[in-house]
């Protein structure tokens, strides 16, 4: 991964990007406008899963409403992270907490496809039994908090020297 990095970190593109003084304050202020919207979208689909929110939406309609709005902030934030990575390859992918990010993020993708799947599929699925109810209600406890790791390991990408010595 160092001869990667280190190679990547020449390519003109990343030089370019390394070089241009506006272009990592623009790309983190989309990247957190995208997480933004992400999460706000997560947020209330569990607070319609909690009960704590949209009692007069089924499960569906408040699904069909704030999925693809999770799924464009996926894409904003892939496209712009990549950016990100590829400005500063060394520092993300040779970094403990690039790579929390990266595990927590494939978790966080995962279980909202096989929500949606299932959504899809068995619509009234969340609403058949009080057992059922209890363990999405847990599931959507852990999405937030999977969700909210996913940012604190993003954050603290920066601040990795300070927790581990450089590896580079």
């Amino acid at each position: 991964m160092d001869s990667f990095a280190n190679a990547l970190a020449l390519t003109p593109f990343s030089v370019w990007i390394q070089n241009t003084l506006w272009v990592v304050p623009w790309v983190q202020t989309i990247h957190i406008v995208a997480i933004a919207l992400l999460l706000s979208s997560v947020f209330m689909i569990d607070m319609r899963i909690l009960n704590l929110t949209g009692r007069g939406q089924s499960m569906t309609e408040t699904a069909r409403r704030f999925i693809p709005w999770v799924w464009i902030g996926f894409i904003i934030l892939l496209l712009s992270g990549t950016v990100l990575i590829i400005g500063e390859p060394v520092r993300s992918l040779l970094n403990v907490f690039f790579w929390t990010k990266m595990a927590l993020l494939a978790v966080a993708l995962l279980s909202t496809a096989m929500f949606q799947v299932t959504l899809r599929s068995h619509p009234a699925i969340w609403e058949e039994t009080h057992a059922r109810r209890s363990f999405v209600r847990v599931l959507a406890v852990a999405a937030l908090l999977v969700w909210l790791g996913i940012i604190f390991a993003g954050r603290f990408i920066a601040y990795a020297d300070n927790f581990f010595p450089p590896v580079y």
